[in-house]
């Protein structure tokens, strides 16, 4: 039988803690930010462009939306 633990936390949380646990230097905790930054980027990038194309919005779509009065 297996018995799973609750934490209040999610994985991505645990994995960043047990990076942060290493004691690593400042300029090296900012580049795994930036990593992880530019991972979420293009991966919302690539989220939105499938979105786009299934939707069938192009250029056009987007500069309509930027002009119209809210």
């Amino acid at each position: 039988m297996s018995t799973q633990v609750s934490t209040p936390f999610t994985n991505l949380q645990l994995e960043l803690l047990r990076v942060y646990a290493m004691h690593l230097p400042d300029e090296d905790l900012l580049a795994i930010r930036r990593m992880i930054a530019k991972y979420l980027l293009e991966k919302a990038r690539g989220k939105a462009t499938h979105i786009s194309k299934e939707k069938g919005y192009n250029q056009a779509t987007l500069e309509k939306w930027l002009n119209e009065e809210s």
